[in-house]
């Protein structure tokens, strides 16, 4: 195992920030890129990161890795120090209120100008030839704060990798997953090891988070050079929300590892048999058909559906009481599906979005995450 470490542009005089990444195998076969807890606040994903590198090494101790595996368990040290009065506020940067899981560079977009002369009629070399365009691209990235520093060194770190896994958690969930369409034949089979409540497909769900710039922009490529060029899809990513941010345990953390490991084993990456998997909980769904319930008043939420319940079309998922006017409005979902994400607080004003459905008919568009 090999550790390194990536330093951060200092946001002031006397203060430094580092990134550190675990490399396990010996590479010349796949490499897998795993981090965790980009949202500094959802913790679950930094012990699976933990329990996953105690694993590795045993793996790596007995030869059984056929490639590399790069841990990257604190993804954002800046966040993990926006400390205030005992809260930690880890999705937004505080200086630019840049959330932290956006404005990746589009790697589509950045090669663009040079990629077009380096294909040929060879998809792997076109693959490789990709990923040299990338690597040159994000060396000519010259990031002037802390934090573009903290994202271009996650993606010189991941752009090559044939597996990208970004481990969040959401506020009160299911576990869910979210990936790209065009690889969902490749990532089915970790919705199936992990158990995954929901499986929301979107191409391009807008604002470049993590996850999407590692396979939309081998999509994107294939739509602009697909017809003259085979362009495959080099990069498998994924979010997994591992439940809630209150689901930080040991049995969910060796549960959730064990899940990834025999992800790994299925893709031959470590050299073991893979258990056999699992049924699917639930069907792939859009992402555009996910739809958001919102209170239209004001008062105490009290929830009616617990996360991972599948719901039907008009089914109250939650009543919001106001004690004043003794008024009790019931929110109904509108679509079948599964209810996999709910909001944590128990307080609602008037429009806050409470919970989340995933369903089978895409009817929303324009961006397609929260904030």
């Amino acid at each position: 195992m090999q550790t390194k470490t990536h330093t951060l542009i200092s946001p002031s005089i006397g203060t430094t920030r580092h990134v550190l990444s675990f490399h396990y195998g010996p590479g010349g076969g796949e490499k897998i890129y795993i981090q965790s807890s980009l949202h500094a606040d959802e913790l679950p994903g930094m012990l699976v990161a933990w329990r996953l590198r105690r694993q590795l090494a045993e793996f790596e101790a007995a030869g059984k890795l056929h490639g590399e595996v790069v841990i990257v368990p604190v993804s954002n040290p800046i966040g993990l120090n926006q400390n205030m009065h005992g809260t930690l506020l880890g999705r937004f940067e505080l200086n630019s209120g840049h959330n932290f899981n956006r404005n990746f560079h589009d790697l589509a977009a950045l090669i663009a100008p040079r990629i077009e002369g380096r294909l040929s009629g060879d998809s792997n070399a076109n693959k490789l030839a990709v990923r040299r365009a990338m690597r040159e691209a994000l060396d000519e990235q010259k990031p002037q704060t802390e934090l573009e520093s903290q994202r271009l060194a996650l993606q010189k770190l991941s752009y090559d990798a044939d597996v990208v896994l970004d481990l969040h958690c959401d506020l009160d969930a299911a576990l869910h997953i979210y990936t790209n369409p065009d690889i969902w034949d490749e990532v089915e089979p970790l919705a199936r090891y992990l158990d995954s409540k929901a499986s929301l497909l979107a191409l391009n769900s807008v604002g470049n988070p993590f996850d999407e710039i590692h396979s939309f922009c081998w999509s994107d490529l294939r739509a602009k050079f697909g017809d003259r060029f085979p362009v495959p899809n080099g990069g498998i990513s994924v979010t997994v929300e591992l439940r809630s941010q209150h689901d930080v345990s040991y049995e969910f953390a060796d549960a959730d590892a064990q899940g990834i490991i025999n992800y790994l084993m299925h893709r031959g990456v470590i050299d073991a048999t893979a258990p056999a998997m699992p049924a699917l909980s639930y069907p792939a769904t859009p992402l555009a058909g996910a739809e958001p319930i919102v209170a239209p008043v004001s008062g105490v939420l009290v929830f009616r559906a617990k996360v991972g319940a599948l719901v039907k079309a008009g089914d109250a998922i939650a009543d919001v009481v106001d004690p004043l006017t003794d008024t009790v409005t019931p929110l109904n979902c509108v679509t079948t599906g599964v209810l996999y994400a709910r909001q944590i607080a128990r307080f609602a004003t008037a429009g806050m979005e409470v919970a989340r459905v995933a369903s089978a008919t895409a009817y929303r568009t324009g961006s397609l995450l929260s904030a």
